[in-house]
């Protein structure tokens, strides 16, 4: 991948695994507290970059002096390639990883991920452990994992280091049993919103708190 102008904010195309990657940048107003890598919901359903959560929560770390970089995963805007079944997807996250490293070595780098994208997340966090370059702060909310009742089957990895799991209450379309399940046999704990569906209506401002207070440790 090219090396990164972080300069600026705004839209950028970078080289991906399969082809242009269209990465949105939000860059701080101060010193660089951080990178953070920010995922969308499933593409095939509406998510992008744009999307109000991960656009919600951009602003948020931004604000706290965190370099944010929101990719559109592939078919989505300017990113080249098909849907890619979280395999390809995962590819590109970790490619712009090293990208974001390589712009700024030595700052951490947090990975957060919505729906789809916690799905992402979770797979792009345990193969740079496993690389024995993990990230130093990992947020999951409202991550499909078992059968999803009329969608697919999700496998998420197990012990993700450093990983925060949110999930609402009342999720309709990840039930919340269905996170248990996965995260039982790993003693995975996974904070649950009260009364909160899959888009954490109304529950926006507990989700930020949530990711913010992980991040700040």
């Amino acid at each position: 991948m090219k090396t990164l102008d972080l300069t600026q904010g705004g839209t950028a195309l970078l080289d991906g695994p399969a082809g242009d990657l269209e990465v949105v940048f939000d860059l701080p107003r101060g010193p660089v507290a951080g990178l953070a890598v920010v995922t969308h919901p499933h593409p095939l359903q509406g998510g992008s970059a744009r999307h109000k959560i991960p656009q919600f929560l951009a602003r948020a770390l931004c604000d706290a002096g965190w370099l944010v970089a929101r990719p559109n995963f592939r078919g989505v805007g300017r990113s080249a390639g098909p849907h890619g079944e979280g395999e390809g997807e995962t590819d590109d996250v970790l490619a712009l990883c090293q990208a974001l490293r390589d712009a700024h070595p030595g700052t951490r780098l947090a990975l957060v991920g919505f729906s789809f994208g916690a799905f992402v997340q979770a797979r792009v966090a345990r193969i740079l452990a496993d690389r024995g370059d993990a990230a130093w702060r990992v947020c999951l909310a409202g991550m499909p994992a078992g059968d999803i009742p009329g969608r697919r089957r999700y496998d998420p990895p197990e012990d993700i280091p450093d990983a925060m799991v949110i999930h609402g209450e009342q999720d309709e379309r990840v039930p919340l049993p269905l996170v248990f399940d996965w995260a039982r046999p790993r003693t995975q704990p996974v904070v649950v919103v009260p009364g909160a569906d899959h888009f954490f209506s109304g529950r926006l401002p507990v989700l930020r708190s949530l990711v913010m207070a992980h991040l700040a440790g």
